[in-house]
């Protein structure tokens, strides 16, 4: 028996999300499913970390204990021919017994797209957030320097227990400038639920002169109670990343 790491990629366009649900297509339920057709027999996978309904990914990390007895490579390619279409195996790598990928993350990345267009393009909005008027980049960039650091991110999101801690530290955040628009890349030690969504929001509402740049200081001062009511979609949003020691 030994333990394999898995580097998942996904288009979450059709999936409710990754943990295993009753009566849903998630991604676990789909993988649990591809692992059983190849000899498998454990209880549940382990993942980095969740994602939502739409989200996708490119570097989600899976662990799993299997008596495989074939290399790596071998494992990657009976997965990849029994994943469906919007699943698939990037790299397979065996790990130490007790390694766990969401205990032993450092640090997780993500990345949102955003696409400057005045009408609708469904082929380029299933992967990114379609916004027109274009917003002021500049503000934008600004809003996501003030979210670096370690902060109380509560009014960005909810963490994954109840009671438990809303401090983050976030290691960069940054506007990137692309062809058709924009794109978000934040790194940090751990993200709260919808934490990502909401920096997206309102870094497109204070570009969009809807908000003064200080709101986001205000936010996590205190000085505004409550959580920030603007949510991103989910179609723009990427797991691209979980770096270990």
């Amino acid at each position: 028996m030994a333990r394999y790491q898995i580097i998942l990629a996904y288009d979450g366009t059709a999936f409710s999300g990754l943990q295993r649900q009753l009566d849903v297509r998630t991604v676990q339920g789909s993988f649990e499913e591809a692992l059983g057709k190849i000899g498998w027999k454990g209880s549940s996978v382990y993942a980095a970390g969740r994602t939502d309904a739409g989200v996708h990914a490119s570097g989600q990390v899976i662990v799993f204990d299997h008596d495989w007895g074939h290399s790596s490579d071998d494992l990657q390619n009976a997965l990849n021919a029994v994943l469906p279409l919007d699943l698939a195996v990037r790299q397979v790598t065996e790990v130490r017994a007790d390694f766990h990928p969401r205990y032993d993350a450092l640090v997780r990345s993500y990345r949102y797209d955003i696409i400057f267009q005045a009408h609708r393009n469904p082929i380029e909005e299933r992967f990114a957030w379609r916004i027109w008027p274009k917003p002021e980049v500049n503000l934008m960039q600004s809003a996501a320097e003030q979210m670096v650091g370690e902060h109380d991110f509560a009014p960005f999101g909810t963490p994954p227990k109840e009671d438990g801690v809303t401090i983050r530290n976030v290691i960069s955040a940054e506007w990137v400038e692309q062809d058709k628009g924009l794109s978000f890349k934040v790194s940090a030690n751990a993200f709260l639920y919808h934490m990502v969504r909401r920096m997206v929001s309102i870094s497109v509402e204070i570009g969009l002169g809807k908000h003064e740049q200080g709101i986001i200081g205000k936010y996590l001062r205190g000085e505004i109670p409550g959580m920030i009511q603007g949510l991103a979609p989910p179609n723009g949003l990427f797991l691209t990343k979980v770096t270990y020691k």
